[in-house]
């Protein structure tokens, strides 16, 4: 453990930054997870829905620097595929 006031006090914002971090990982791996099971049944609305949340909170997620920008990017734009290729049918 740091001995010195600053370094515990950086040790304390690390713990609190990377719990924050990982809430928002979990929820991002839920909201994926919701479009990817309304895309499996087919349900166009309800993949739409979750699509355009999933969105917002890979977007939230990528400016608060828990995940990279890119790697939301990159899931958007699966997503949006997944999502579009129900919507044809």
């Amino acid at each position: 453990m740091a001995n010195q006031k600053s370094a515990i006090k950086r040790h304390k914002q690390s713990l609190k930054r990377a719990a924050r971090n990982r809430s928002a990982r979990t929820r991002v791996k839920n909201v994926i997870k919701s479009v990817r099971t309304a895309v499996l049944e087919k349900d166009a609305e309800k993949a739409a829905a979750a699509f355009q949340t999933a969105t917002s909170v890979l977007d939230k997620s990528a400016s608060k620097g828990a995940i990279h920008w890119r790697n939301a990017s990159r899931k958007i734009s699966r997503l949006a595929k997944a999502v579009a290729s129900i919507q044809k049918d």
